[in-house]
């Protein structure tokens, strides 16, 4: 390695690395604060959360600060006349640009990586510390504010005196349009089971009332509560977004069988009402159920083809910024990196991500192919390969 190259390297490894580290910690910093309003969360919950929300901060840190890095050095470089001293030793821009595109090469393998960990391992981590600390969580919020809901869940309480809820009315509802169960009792208590995946609560002197049905119980009564209705967050992953890199082709198998199940099953109903003579049951209307919960499968299908192109482009944004940014960097000869950052920044937010998100939008409807996502990275290549080509003739 010339020592050109040892010295842009040794200046983008140092920027880079400082502007990441800052740009992590307040990414970070930031998550932590969404997840403990959200979830009601203590500060031991939070210092649990560190390590899983750390990969999330840092698959949106890394590709800015690749460019930021790029934008920063070259801009200087090329301010404090550098790029002119060298063509005029003879030295082509490109062999301080070809060590950048390396860096930023491998950076953007790190950071499929990084998404790959940050949508399965860490959103899987910060599920399990919420879920493994709904004890605390749901006991804090009722202090706080009296009452803590989910979508299946209503607890509304008039006061907490250390473990004991005083006059507590619990509502829970069992799946789509089931009947709400409301318990108003004297004073009830929580203990979760995280093992059994479930919440325990036990009442006392109160009255459940289901529906039309009302029953008193003067002693105790225990429940349990699973914890998927019980958690903000769930016990289980169902986005395609949270499956992991390896699992994508047993994910893609087992939701082609559902959607052929589907099928046969509308089909079968047609099939039987033709036998019954029963046309009126034919008609799409009929059908709209089957239909609907076939058209949800598809949707699902197509997510997930559409998610590892997603990662992969997404990733392999860090290279196709650097090649934007290193060659515009020059030509601008801007020694304020901040300036230079955001001038190289501006046209990548205004043509890359709209292009980008409009990829994803459209594979997920099915109406093209999942490839489109690299759309967006390509237009930036193609845009970089034009500015390194007036930077070397320059």
């Amino acid at each position: 390695m010339t020592l050109i190259s040892r010295y842009v390297l040794r200046e983008l490894l140092l920027v880079f690395s400082v502007a990441l580290g800052a740009l992590t910690l307040f990414m970070l910093v930031v998550g932590l604060v969404r997840e403990a309003q959200q979830q009601g969360l203590g500060l031991v919950q939070i210092l649990m959360l560190v390590p899983y929300v750390l990969p999330e901060a840092m698959r949106f840190a890394v590709p800015g600060t690749m460019l930021f890095a790029a934008a920063s050095v070259f801009g200087r470089m090329s301010a404090s006349n550098e790029i002119t001293a060298l063509r005029a030793a003879g030295i082509t821009p490109l062999a301080v640009i070809w060590p950048a595109a390396g860096l930023a090469l491998v950076v953007s393998f790190v950071s499929v990586w990084l998404n790959d960990v940050a949508v399965s391992w860490g959103r899987d981590g910060v599920r399990r510390v919420v879920v493994e600390s709904v004890e605390q969580i749901i006991y804090g919020r009722l202090r706080q504010a009296r009452s803590y809901s989910t979508a299946h869940l209503a607890i509304n309480v008039k006061a907490v005196d250390g473990r004991r809820l005083i006059r507590p009315t619990l509502s829970l509802t069992q799946g789509p349009g089931g009947t709400p169960a409301t318990v108003s009792a004297a004073e009830a208590e929580l203990q979760a089971n995280p093992a059994a995946g479930t919440l325990i609560v036990t009442f006392r002197d109160g009255t459940l009332h289901m529906g039309d049905v009302s029953a008193s119980f003067p002693d105790t009564i225990v429940r349990e509560l699973p914890l998927a209705a019980v958690s903000r967050k769930g016990t289980v992953a169902t986005s395609p977004s949270e499956i992991p890199m390896a699992g994508f082709a047993r994910a893609r198998a087992e939701q082609v069988d559902r959607i052929e199940q589907l099928d046969q099953t509308a089909a079968g109903k047609r099939a039987m009402a033709m036998l019954a003579g029963a046309m009126e049951a034919t008609v799409p209307a009929a059908v709209a159920p089957e239909q609907a919960a076939l058209a949800e499968a598809r949707g699902r299908y197509n997510r997930i083809v559409l998610e590892p192109w997603r990662r992969w482009a997404n990733g392999f944004s860090c290279l196709c910024f650097v090649l934007v940014g290193a060659p515009m960097a020059i030509r601008m000869r801007n020694a304020d990196f901040l300036t230079s950052f955001f001038l190289c920044f501006l046209p990548i937010l205004v043509v890359y991500y709209p292009v980008f998100m409009l990829g994803v939008n459209q594979a997920k409807r099915g109406a093209v192919p999942p490839v489109a996502v690299w759309f967006g990275n390509l237009l930036i290549v193609a845009w970089g390969w034009w500015l390194l080509r007036r930077v070397v003739k320059a």
